[in-house]
């Protein structure tokens, strides 16, 4: 049995075309490997969205990604400095302990510094670290024009209008190979929007060839419809 078996069966059982899209986190740390992990989205001519940490993105890697950006790479906002600024718990960077001014004020401060750097290349769409958040972080965001709010499927939707939310379904990088398949499969057999999330700055060779695997299927399927996140709305 392949790894991938579970998900070439349910696209071959789909009865019309489904959603896929990528999503890949951090993009600020470990440039090398994002742009490795560019080069493989490049060779399979298939779309990538990449959310970016403010105050992590230097000139260089930016004007990288804005050189890059278009039809085949959408560039969009990761929190502000992926800082955890909860005492206890679970990390979240816009969590239950930050008042509405600190939330407003740290998600402006990385949208207008991701537009300096970035340009017209940002998507209106944000990815708070660790995809959690609250609903205050979603009032902010729908007051600071953001249209799109993307984190796990298992987090309960925010149910804010004017705030569209778009979940991943497969966390690429705490998963084994099957259990990625597996859910993987599941979210194309309900359908779509099937959302895999990637994390360059912890995948080595290994994890892009196996990746690349993926994407080969993805790419030569004709059931799976590779989509950007911004064409899903």
């Amino acid at each position: 049995m392949h790894w991938l078996d579970p998900v070439q069966e349910e696209l071959d059982a789909a009865s019309t075309p489904v959603d896929v899209f990528f999503r890949d986190d951090d993009a600020g740390w470990r440039d090398d490997r994002l742009l490795a992990l560019l080069e493989l989205f490049a060779e399979h001519a298939l779309p990538l969205d990449v959310a970016v940490i403010p105050a992590a993105l230097d000139r260089p890697i930016a004007a990288e990604l804005r050189g890059r950006a278009g039809a085949r790479l959408g560039l969009h906002q990761h929190g502000f400095a992926h800082a955890n600024h909860e005492p206890d718990g679970r990390r979240y960077e816009f969590g239950p302990s930050r008042p509405y001014a600190d939330q407003r004020r740290d998600i402006a401060a990385g949208a207008e510094r991701l537009a300096a750097l970035l340009g017209g290349a940002v998507d209106p769409i944000f990815t708070p670290p660790w995809n959690r958040c609250t609903d205050v972080t979603g009032r902010c965001l729908l007051e600071l024009g953001f249209g799109v709010l993307s984190r796990e499927s298992r987090a309960e939707p925010l149910g804010i209008v004017g705030l569209r939310e778009l979940p991943v379904h497969v966390d690429w990088c705490r998963l084994t190979p099957l259990e990625v398949a597996e859910r993987l499969a599941g979210a194309l057999g309900a359908g779509g929007p099937a959302g895999v999330m990637l994390h360059h700055a912890v995948m080595n060779g290994a994890d892009r060839a196996r990746a690349g695997e993926l994407l080969a299927l993805v790419a030569a399927h004709p059931r799976a419809r590779p989509r950007r996140m911004r064409e899903l709305f």
